[in-house]
C-alpha cells in the first residue's frame, strides 16, 4: 500500500470516528426534538421514526456545515435535525378531506365572529355557530394542528429551500437575504399582534410550551389543569394564530 493510500485510509477512519462521536454527543438533542414533534402528531408517527430521520439530518449537517459562516455547529445541526423531521412529515397527508373541509369552515366562523364581536371568539361561541358539540370542536382543533407543520418557534427557523435563509445575518450583503429578513420581521410582527388577542390562559400556554419548552403535563401541573385540557387550549390558540397569519398573508 502506498503512503498516500495509507494516509487516506487513516484520514477516513478518523473522520468516521469523529462523525460517530458527534452522533453520540447529539443523541439526546435528537431524542428531545423527536419527542416534541412526535407528541404533536401521535399516533401517526413514532419517536423512533423521528429519531431515525433526525440522525440523517445530523449527518447531513456534518457534511454541509461551513464554519466560515460564523454560526455555531450546534445551531446549524438543530436546524438540520428539525428540518429533516418536518420534511418527512410533509410527505404524509393523514387528514381526510372531510376534516379539512371542517377546518376551513371553522376558519370562516372564527373570522366572522371576530368581526362581529371585535374579539377572539370562545370555544363555546365557535361550537354554537358551527352547530357542533364542544367535544367535536376539540377534535377538529386537534386535527387542525396536524395540517400545519410549522409551529410558532419554527416559523423563523426553518426554510428548506436554502441554507442561507437559516442565517440571514450571515448573508445580509445579498439582496434576497435582505428581502427574506424583512419578510421575517413582518411575519413576526403579525404573530406578536395576534398573540396579544389571545386570552391570558392561551398566552401562558403558548409561552410555556414554545418559549420555555415545558411539556403539556408540566403546564397542567402549573395551571392546575389536566394535560388533556392544556392540549385543548394549545390547539385552539394555535388555530387562532394560524388563521390570523393566513388571513394577513392573503391581504
Amino acid at each position: 500500500m502506498s503512503k498516500n493510500n495509507a494516509y487516506l485510509n487513516l484520514q477516513n477512519e478518523y473522520e468516521a470516528e469523529e462523525k460517530d462521536g458527534i452522533i453520540k454527543e447529539y443523541s439526546p438533542i435528537i431524542k428531545n426534538i423527536a419527542q416534541r414533534i412526535a407528541s404533536r402528531f401521535a399516533p401517526y408517527v413514532t419517536i423512533d421514526d423521528m429519531i431515525s430521520v433526525g440522525v440523517i439530518g445530523l449527518i447531513d449537517a456534518i457534511s454541509k456545515f461551513d464554519k466560515n459562516k460564523g454560526v455555531k455547529f450546534r445551531t446549524y445541526a438543530e436546524y438540520r435535525i428539525r428540518g429533516s423531521m418536518l420534511d418527512e412529515l410533509r410527505g404524509v397527508d393523514w387528514v381526510p378531506r372531510s376534516t379539512r373541509d371542517k377546518i376551513k369552515e371553522m376558519e370562516t366562523v372564527v373570522v366572522r365572529l371576530e368581526q362581529k364581536y371585535s374579539c377572539v371568539p370562545s370555544e363555546e361561541e365557535i361550537a354554537k355557530e358551527m352547530n357542533i358539540s364542544l367535544d367535536e370542536l376539540h377534535e377538529i382543533l386537534f386535527k387542525s394542528t396536524k395540517c400545519s407543520l410549522l409551529s410558532l418557534n419554527e416559523i423563523e427557523e426553518y426554510n428548506s429551500s436554502s441554507d442561507k435563509k437559516f442565517f440571514p445575518k450571515a448573508n445580509a450583503d445579498k439582496e434576497d437575504d435582505v428581502v427574506s429578513r424583512i419578510n421575517l420581521e413582518w411575519l413576526k410582527s403579525i404573530l406578536a399582534s395576534s398573540i396579544q388577542n389571545l386570552t391570558e390562559k392561551e398566552k401562558l400556554v403558548i409561552s410555556l410550551y414554545y418559549y420555555d419548552e415545558i411539556t403539556m403535563k408540566e403546564i397542567g401541573e402549573i395551571l392546575g389543569l389536566t394535560e388533556s385540557r392544556v392540549s385543548q387550549i394549545h390547539s385552539k390558540a394555535l388555530f387562532i394564530l394560524q388563521t390570523k397569519i393566513r388571513k394577513k398573508m392573503k391581504n
